[in-house]
C-alpha cells in the first residue's frame, strides 16, 4: 500500500460515509431485524428454552451480533451493484486513482456501518439485561473477532455487487448467512440437536464464532473455540478477498 491507494480510499470512504449519513435507514434496517429476533426470543421463547445460563439474553446476544453482521453487509453488496451500473466505475478508471481503492472503500464503509450497528445492538442488549464482567482487553477480543467476521463478509459481499444481474439478486445472497446462526449454538445448545443437524451444527464457523465470544463475556478460559473462530474468520477473509480481487479485475478489463 501506498500514500497515492491510501489516500484515494479515504476520499472515495468520505463519499460513501457521506452517503450514508444522508441514508441512515440502512445502519436503522440492519439493527432492527436482530433487535426484534432479541425481542423475541428473550421475551417469548426464552422461558422454554434450557441453556444452562442465569439470563437468556446473556446466552443470546453473541448470536444476534452475528445475524447483524450477516444482515449488514447485504448494504456492501447493494451499493456496490448501484455504482457498477450507475457508471461510476467507469468515470474512476478514467481518474488517477489506486482501481483497488474503490472496492477498499466500500469494504471499510461496510465496517464502519456495521460497527454502528453492533453498538446500537449491544446498548438494546444492556437495557434488556444483558451484563457481563469482562474487562477492556475482553471486549477488545470480542471487538477483534467481530472485525475479522464483518471483514471476511464484506468481501464476499463484493463478489455477488460485481456480478450479480439484478438488484434483488445482489442482495439476496446475504439469506443464507442470516439462516445459519439458526443452525448453531447462538440460539440453542447443540446438545439439543437431532444428529445430522447437531453434527453440520458443531463443524460450521458460525458455531465457533458464537462459543469464542460466549466465552470471553463470561470471562471462561480460552479454549480451542478461539482459534478455530479465529481460523475461520481469516480463511474466509483470505478466499474472499482473493475472489473479489480477480472478480474486480475482470469486470473492469
Amino acid at each position: 500500500m501506498n500514500k497515492h491507494f491510501l489516500g484515494d480510499t479515504a476520499v472515495l470512504l468520505g463519499r460513501s460515509l457521506r452517503h450514508i449519513a444522508r441514508s441512515p435507514d440502512t445502519i436503522i434496517t440492519t439493527a432492527i431485524m436482530p433487535i426484534a429476533f432479541m425481542l423475541l426470543f428473550v421475551y417469548v421463547f426464552g422461558g422454554a428454552i434450557e441453556t444452562g445460563s442465569d439470563s437468556y439474553v446473556n446466552y443470546l446476544l453473541p448470536g444476534i451480533l452475528i445475524i447483524t453482521i450477516a444482515s449488514g453487509i447485504s448494504y456492501t453488496a447493494f451499493r456496490l451493484f448501484l455504482d457498477m451500473k450507475g457508471g461510476i466505475f467507469e468515470r474512476f478508471q478514467s481518474m488517477p486513482i489506486a482501481r483497488s481503492s474503490v472496492l477498499w472503500a466500500h469494504v471499510l464503509t461496510s465496517l464502519v456501518a456495521n460497527l454502528i450497528s453492533l453498538v446500537v445492538v449491544v446498548l438494546v442488549a444492556l437495557m434488556m439485561g444483558f451484563r457481563t464482567g469482562v474487562g477492556v482487553l475482553g471486549w477488545l477480543a470480542v471487538a477483534g473477532i467481530l472485525v475479522l467476521f464483518t471483514l471476511a463478509l464484506t468481501w464476499i459481499a463484493v463478489i455477488p455487487g460485481l456480478t450479480a444481474k439484478t438488484l434483488d439478486g445482489a442482495s439476496a445472497f446475504s439469506y443464507p448467512l442470516i439462516f445459519l446462526p439458526f443452525v448453531s449454538s447462538a440460539f440453542v445448545p447443540t446438545q439439543s440437536m437431532p444428529g445430522p443437524v447437531r453434527a453440520f451444527a458443531e463443524h460450521q464457523p458460525v458455531t465457533s464464532i458464537v462459543n469464542a465470544i460466549r466465552d470471553l463475556f463470561t470471562k471462561q478460559p480460552i479454549g480451542t473455540d478461539i482459534w478455530i473462530a479465529l481460523a475461520w474468520c481469516v480463511g474466509i477473509l483470505v478466499l474472499a478477498y482473493l475472489f473479489a480481487t480477480v472478480t474486480y479485475r475482470r469486470r473492469i478489463s
